[in-house]
């Protein structure tokens, strides 16, 4: 137990994030073991094993990342927007063209040699975010300007979410709504978050123009066939169906863990329905706490916000913690039908790839600003700063 407290005692940052980490980890390794039965029946010959082994790699490897970014200086993040962004453009485009096709959607590039995947969008939002952090920390002098401000910082937003919108148009709606927030946030005059909402429309009806005249470039038949679901089947489809009946099998306790049904019946339950998965195992309690460390999350990330000495590391702070947590809730919200069916995955605790390691580069840099407001607070050497 001492060993356990010291080396608590000396993780860097947020002792509360990284506290909320682990107990989402934690729940991740625990469901997804629950969940991935009948993909290990169906292609391993009932080797959970070999799954869940995966899913550990990949945390593991995402918490390397996690200490890395925690460790480094958050501005230097800053200094790399610029380029993370260009390449975040380019692979979006790339994968359009080039982009392996999986479940009817390109939003995949395979890297032939690990014989792995990776979906662009994910790298894609955490540049986007940077960058605009960085543009609005920068602009914060002129931010009612609308050439010198308004525009610099819209026109990266939209490309970028319309790159993504073609083939995810749920990630690009939740990418769109946290810039939305951070430009809030980051004093962007309130005509031009007015603006802002009219961009997003235009941008919305672009695509819908284009996968009319161009369907196989946007996946405009499977947008309209699950809007469409949802306003008109009050039971929801197939997925929506199963995942309400493991909620309700679930009741306050849950049926315990490794006890779920439901798990044979709905698809991806380890990824877009894993939310249900705990549900079902932990009952309204378990679920509950589930629900209550995201919001913890994301308290902690305001925090942040109104403690850091600079505003880039506050809007970025806030940035990657509102898309993380939005995600989460966007997630929970398809399992209880409140929404139409996504295809989002749970950050941290949905079953590992690109997202999950991404989910944890973007905790660690949240680390790491928290790390230097920390530093700040204990040699109040500089007076504030813009």
């Amino acid at each position: 137990m001492n060993t356990l407290s010291q080396a608590f005692n000396n993780l860097k940052g947020d002792r509360f994030i990284w506290l909320i980490f682990m107990f989402l980890a934690f729940a991740s390794i625990l469901a997804v073991y629950s969940s991935i039965g009948s993909m290990a029946y169906q292609q391993r010959g009932g080797n959970t094993e070999f799954y869940l082994l995966q899913h550990l790699l990949y945390l593991g490897f995402g918490m390397g990342l996690m200490i890395v970014c925690s460790r480094m200086h958050y501005m230097n993040f800053s200094k790399l927007a610029p380029i993370l962004i260009i390449v975040a453009i380019f692979l979006l485009i790339y994968t359009l063209i080039f982009g392996l096709e999986i479940n009817d959607a390109k939003r995949w590039l395979e890297i032939p040699m690990l014989d792995k995947t990776v979906q662009t969008s994910d790298f894609a939002k955490i540049a986007l975010i940077i960058f605009l952090a960085r543009e609005l920390a920068k602009r914060q002098n002129n931010i009612k300007d609308f050439k010198y401000a308004f525009l610099p910082i819209i026109l990266p937003v939209g490309l970028v979410c319309m790159l993504i919108g073609s083939e995810d148009l749920s990630t690009a709606a939740l990418l769109f709504a946290t810039c939305f927030l951070m430009m809030m946030v980051g004093r962007v005059s309130l005509k031009y978050m007015g603006l802002t909402i009219m961009v997003g429309i235009i941008l919305l009806s672009l695509l819908v123009l284009i996968g009319t005249a161009f369907p196989e470039y946007v996946r405009l038949e499977t947008w309209m066939s699950r809007v469409n679901e949802f306003m008109t089947d009050p039971n929801g489809g197939y997925q929506i169906q199963n995942s309400k009946i493991a909620i309700a099998n679930g009741g306050i306790f849950g049926e315990g863990p490794g006890n779920s049904m439901q798990r044979n019946y709905l698809p991806f339950p380890y990824a877009d329905f894993i939310y249900a998965i705990i549900c079902e195992e932990y009952g309204i309690l378990g679920s509950g706490i589930i629900l209550f460390l995201y919001l913890w999350l994301l308290l902690r990330c305001t925090a942040i916000v109104t403690k850091c000495p600079k505003s880039f590391g506050a809007l970025l702070a806030m940035g990657l913690g509102l898309n993380i947590v939005i995600q989460a809730f966007a997630n929970m919200a398809v399992s209880v039908h409140l929404v139409p069916v996504t295809g989002l995955t749970l950050p941290i605790i949905s079953m590992g790839g690109t997202s999950l390691v991404l989910t944890c580069v973007a905790i660690g840099i949240i680390l790491s600003v928290s790390r230097y407001v920390e530093d700040y607070k204990t040699e109040q050497k500089v007076p504030l700063a813009i």
